[in-house]
């Protein structure tokens, strides 16, 4: 220790920078949400991750750590490791198993999409949502969930604890349909591939859209997989068409030059274009089984530290003003989606 102008002294030891604290206690979560998910599989890892975030931010003691020192590094989780992992979903989509699929399907996703964000984000504005959140549920219900919000979070410059209550809301309401659509399959007249296709342009995250189509077997499986990826493949054009509006807003008010010049999105973010590159190194069938399996388990636990983070930002006591607006509007998207889906599976089988 060496003396310092005025009698103080000048700490000399190493000490771990911000961030550290915030991501240790992420990576922490993740261990815990994939405890819960071995001892109860039916729960998916990254519903595990937002709801152990959420506690996190709520319980005694760790309520002081996720505000304070923590807070810092659980952000950067929240955005920093949410784009990686958007970035490894590439990898699951193939354009080949897209075409398989027929373009009278990729038709009826495009069209099921269109309906839910349309309608999700202008009931969310009719009902007088706070901030981004009709924007941010409405991605999220459309492309893949919680991946998607973070996506456009990032371009639209979205409050933390707007995406995070979006997440919260599709990520829960995902789950829900992992119990409620294999109920559903029978009553409503639908054979396993049907059904396949119905979960995947229905369910929001490509793991609740995995554990509710499996319950059908493995060609409901397969179909549902293929199409919930060709809704992650909107998501490239989504942020882009969005970063455009951003951009284009940004010169109506005036942001010509300076700081709001420079903070302007690009038209396509890197972590998109990186996405991007992803499937198309996919498509060229160039990497093996192992490399593609060790993708896909990164990747899932780069989006669940992120979920982490994300649910520690919401703050229960303020949902109290809008919690039942959010609620309506999670519950009304869920049926559109689900309609709309159910009838376009009906017109293309």
């Amino acid at each position: 220790m060496t003396a310092a102008p005025g009698g103080a002294r000048q700490a000399t030891g190493w000490r771990p920078p911000a961030p550290a604290y915030g991501l240790g206690l992420a990576v922490a979560g993740v261990g815990a949400a994939w405890g819960v998910h071995r001892l109860l599989p039916a729960v998916p890892l990254l519903t595990a991750a937002v709801v152990l975030g959420i506690v996190a931010a709520h319980l005694p003691g760790a309520r002081g750590l996720v505000r304070g020192v923590c807070r810092a590094g659980l952000s950067l989780a929240g955005k920093r490791l949410m784009r990686l992992g958007i970035v490894l979903l590439g990898l699951k989509l193939s354009l080949n198993d897209v075409l398989g699929l027929g373009w009278a399907t990729v038709a009826m996703v495009l069209g099921v999409v269109a309906a839910t964000f349309c309608g999700t984000w202008w009931l969310g504005r009719r009902m007088g949502l706070s901030g981004d959140q009709p924007l941010l549920i409405a991605t999220g219900y459309s492309i893949c969930g919680a991946s998607a919000i973070g996506a456009v979070g990032e371009v639209s410059d979205s409050d933390e604890r707007d995406v995070a209550t979006s997440v919260a809301l599709v990520t829960l309401c995902g789950t829900l349909a992992i119990a409620v659509l294999p109920l559903l399959q029978h009553p409503l007249g639908l054979g396993d591939e049907a059904f396949g296709r119905w979960v995947g342009a229905s369910v929001h995250d490509v793991g609740q859209v995995v554990a509710t189509a499996q319950t059908a077997g493995p060609s409901a499986l397969g179909d549902a997989v293929l199409v919930k990826l060709v809704r992650v493949a909107l998501l490239a054009p989504l942020v882009a068409v969005l970063a455009t509006s951003v951009r284009a807003r940004g010169r109506a008010n005036g942001a010509g030059g300076g700081e709001a010049e420079r903070r302007r999105p690009p038209l396509v973010p890197l972590f998109v274009l990186g996405f991007l590159a992803m499937t198309a190194l996919r498509s060229t069938d160039v990497l093996s089984a192992t490399v593609l399996d060790g993708a896909a388990t990164a990747q899932e636990l780069l989006l669940a530290a992120a979920l982490f983070g994300l649910g520690s930002a919401v703050h229960l006591p303020s949902l109290t003003r809008t919690g039942a607006r959010v609620a309506a509007l999670g519950l009304c998207a869920w049926v559109v989606i689900a309609g709309a889906s159910y009838g376009g599976v009906l017109l293309t089988t």
